[in-house]
């Protein structure tokens, strides 16, 4: 390295040149085999897009901060990057560029690595993995065979959101507003053959274990408490009638679940779901009835869009029986009612639930109040009521509470043989199947003589095809003229592939093990496993807080059980970071217009095509589509890599959403030019310091300045250890706010300088990495700092001799004052008297008390 001392800090170059030398010297590898306590540190991978964008450079920043922290306060770190590469969106750009998804893929990859490097991020690259690729989803589809060898996966005709015109399955959250996200056909629900995981089997198990992470966000742990959806009610047989003119009753049964058995006495109604059996019957026999339940297939199984759209039911002229009145209700085939939950079937109470009152007013239905307000100002008339309170108009549950009446009613049910205790829970097995090319195969054979049969293991990976086209809709996979036609691995027949893939998430759930030996012949290597895992560590965007998360729980639980990992939990810290906002801009015809594309002008802005002016919308999630969206490559290019870390990291606490602003770069950038004026500027004062003379300190300037150096490194330590990495940059920038404004001479003063730069250049180094090896080179080490060890705090220096006392009158805060520590009450009581703002409170007062607690308090109480 050159030991030239350049005036102005070259920021391209120095980047530039130290990206080289970690790069060259391999200064973040991973060792498996260390005596060092280990740290596994991981942001969730990227898609790649094709760029990475200004959320990729605060996710990543975020951990290489922990990373770079750890490694120098003595852990075995291991911080790899990979490539969560299936997925739809490649499909896409193949249909649009006529380029193979494989090759748009990979092409993306190589962009965003560099990308990437540029910004400083200390991985292991030799850990690097592509879920596309056949070494990598080979050893998923060995998972797959043994989740269907040991019962967790099975295959059973489901209810899906098909897109008639793409002719693929649709997550739900694919669905918008009944369409297709791509095609804008209205979607259907089909029921279509799909492989599905027993998540179900772990319900309790996920929900239970939620406690034991304690390293947790508790909104996330809430958000999957709630996705598990564990409930407690009552299963209930409910008679049902059909009445005839002249004819006598034809009686039968429907089960239903309830939460609410207290409201029975309330009931108006009952309601199934489109696709619940007896829904299909009727409709069967019906035609209108057939008619409303194509109708309803048209919503998908989306939970969000079948509960934002309007309450519709079709009467079937059958009755239900209530089983505490035997009064008779209207059963209704309903379009919000959900045949994954419970049974597909609920009983309507209108006056507690505002489903059910949206539905009875439409269909003019009774509402009939079972509970008011516990509470006697609050009103009972105001319906439907979803509080807590006393059961009225309920029969032998009149007066109690509604815990109480529960329990009552599911007694009673049970002693009418009408009903049991039951638990439930929402979560739903997992559908894995997907209808597209771009995913890991399915590793199945379906033989018209021996049924789905298992690919065997040395036929492992089956690799997706090459030659394939999207001139057709639907699955290129299925058009193939070859790949599927294969023989039966057991008899030899003629037989076909499976030709669905797996969900993208399926590839998520477990790479983060495949990183602890990524090069293994085998999925794992075991010794590697139990060093690394679990994560200590993890950090992402709350929106994956339920499915990549709850899913790769359930994953890490089903490969325990056939013996793959030796854990369960994969994850022990999680951390969620906020989004990147910007403000947005409109033309005068209300198109969305780039930074780019308009001029300052005022104290507004005008559009550069047209000259008119331009809106300014509020602050809102960086988005192509409102092209409030920054370039990475164009803030490193200008202010470098290190400016755009420390923004991102100082501007707010790492789970809130940041406000991007063209101020907060450019006084990141100003800063770190003061920290290399604030090293240069006493270089030729650090080079006066005799080599073996032993710091001893008593000048009160510079003890002042060694103080508050200990004192930073012990409360930016525990800011990084908090994630706290805001408060750690305010801290770093007021010490060198000190060093700045402090003049060091002699001896001494460059000792306690030399100590406070080296303090203040480790410890800005996780944040700053390119400056602090600039500074760290500048201060004569021939050491690179990524090598450094992590400055630990002397606890003499970080006691107090002084502390500030508050000072009130009659309890008010009048003034401060410092006062020596422990300080005899009757001097720091004189003190306070003497003290020019009390003594003119006082005036004209008589003082009854002084009430003196040490060290924090001084209250007059005066009359």
């Amino acid at each position: 390295m050159s030991e030239a001392t350049p005036s102005r800090y070259n920021v391209r170059e120095a980047e530039s040149r130290w990206q080289k030398h970690w790069q060259d010297v391999n200064a973040f590898k991973a060792s498996d085999d260390s005596a060092k306590p280990k740290y596994y540190v991981l942001e969730m991978f990227p898609y790649p897009s094709g760029n990475i964008h200004m959320g990729h450079v605060r996710n990543y920043t975020l951990g290489d901060v922990v990373a770079r922290a750890k490694r120098m306060q003595g852990y075995n770190v291991l911080h790899p990057m990979g490539w969560d590469a299936f997925g739809l969106p490649a499909e896409n750009a193949a249909i649009q560029n006529n380029s193979h998804p494989g090759d748009w893929t990979l092409a993306n990859i190589a962009t965003m690595r560099e990308q990437l490097k540029l910004i400083g991020l200390s991985y292991d690259w030799d850990r690097e993995l592509a879920t596309c690729l056949p070494d990598y989803y080979k050893y998923e589809q060995q998972f797959f065979l043994k989740f269907l060898e040991n019962g967790l996966a099975y295959r059973k005709e489901a209810e899906v959101n098909w897109d008639p015109v793409d002719n693929t399955v649709l997550a739900n959250e694919q669905v918008i507003e009944g369409r297709g996200w791509r095609s804008g056909a209205l979607v259907e629900r089909r029921k279509l053959s799909q492989w599905f995981l027993r998540i179900s089997d772990y319900a309790e198990d996920l929900l239970s274990a939620l406690d034991s992470l304690k390293e947790w966000p508790e909104k996330v742990r809430i958000m999957q408490d709630r996705w598990i959806g564990k409930s407690y009610g009552a299963l209930v047989t409910l008679k049902v009638l059909c009445k005839k003119p002249g004819k006598d009753p034809i009686e039968s049964s429907i089960d239903i679940y309830t939460t609410r058995p207290d409201t029975f006495y309330g009931m108006s109604f009952v309601a199934i779901a489109p696709e619940h059996p007896l829904a299909k019957d009727i409709a069967a026999h019906d035609p209108k009835a057939d008619a409303f339940v194509k109708e309803c297939s048209q919503l998908g199984t989306s939970e969000e869009a079948i509960e934002k759209a309007e309450k519709r039911g079709f009467d079937t002229g059958l009755k239900a029986v209530n089983p505490f009145t035997q009064t008779e209700h209207p059963l209704y085939i309903a379009n919000f009612v959900l045949m994954g939950y419970g049974t597909g079937a609920v009983f309507g109470c209108p006056a507690h639930d505002e489903r059910d009152f949206e539905f009875a007013k439409k269909y003019d239905l009774d509402i009939k109040p079972v509970v008011r307000p516990s509470d006697a100002q609050q009103q009972a008339d105001i319906l439907p009521y979803t509080g807590e309170g006393v059961l009225i108009n309920s029969g032998f549950m009149d007066g109690m509470s509604i815990e109480q009446a529960k329990e009552a009613a599911i007694k009673e049910l049970a002693a009418r043989g009408a009903g049991q205790r039951k638990v439930n829970y929402r979560l739903r097995d997992w559908g894995v199947s997907r209808q597209r090319y771009w995913g890991c195969p399915i590793p199945i054979i379906y033989c018209d003589d021996c049924g789905a049969v298992p690919v065997p293991d040395d036929q492992l990976p089956v690799e997706l095809p090459r030659d394939i086209t999207f001139d057709k809709p639907g699955n290129p996979l299925d058009h193939h003229p070859t790949w599927k036609h294969v023989n039966c691995p057991s008899c030899g027949k003629k037989a076909l592939r499976e030709t669905d893939t797996f969900d993208t998430f399926f590839e998520s759930s477990w790479y983060f093990a495949r990183y602890c030996s990524p090069k293994s012949k085998e999925a794992f290597d075991t010794k590697a496993l139990a060093y690394w895992m679990p994560v200590d560590c993890y950090i992402g965007g709350i929106e994956h807080a339920v499915l990549h998360l709850l899913y790769s729980r359930f994953f890490s639980r089903a490969l325990n059980k056939c013996g793959v990992v030796p854990f369960t939990e994969p994850f022990k810290r999680l951390e969620t970071q906020g989004m990147i906002c910007h403000e947005t801009y409109k033309s005068a015809q209300g198109k969305w217009l780039s930074p780019d594309e308009i001029t300052p002008a005022g104290t507004g802005y005008t559009e550069n095509a047209t000259g008119k002016a331009v809106t300014v919308g509020r602050t809102e999630k960086m988005s192509k589509s409102k092209k409030n969206t920054v370039d990475p490559r164009h803030i490193m290019e200008t202010y470098g890599a290190d400016a755009a870390r420390l923004f991102m990291l100082s501007d707010s606490p790492p789970e809130r959403d940041l406000e991007w602003t063209d101020a907060g770069i450019e006084g990141a950038w100003r800063y770190i030019n003061r920290l290399w004026k604030l090293v240069i500027d006493n270089k030729s004062l650090l080079e006066t310091i005799i080599d073996g003379k032993t710091l001893s300190v008593s000048e009160p300037k510079l003890l002042a300045v060694r103080k508050a150096t200990h004192k930073t490194i012990a409360a930016v330590t525990d800011d990084i250890e908090h994630f706290h990495f805001n408060k750690a940059v305010a801290r770093i920038r007021e010490l060198s706010n000190l060093l700045g404004d402090t003049r060091f001479e002699g001896q001494d003063g460059a000792f306690v300088l030399r100590e406070a730069l080296e303090a203040l250049i480790v410890l800005l180094a996780p944040f700053m990495p390119h400056l602090g090896e600039e500074l760290w080179l500048q201060l004569g080490h021939k050491e690179t700092l990524s090598a450094a060890s992590w400055p630990k705090a002397d606890s003499s220096l970080m006691v107090d001799d002084s502390v500030t006392i508050a000072v009130q009158i009659n309890g008010k805060l009048r003034a401060t004052i410092e006062l020596p520590k422990d300080l005899d009450k009757a001097i720091a009581e004189q003190k306070v008297l003497e003290l020019q703002p009390i003594r003119e409170a006082l005036k004209d007062k008589k003082i009854n008390k002084v009430i003196v607690v040490p060290n924090r308090i001084v209250n007059v109480v005066a009359s």
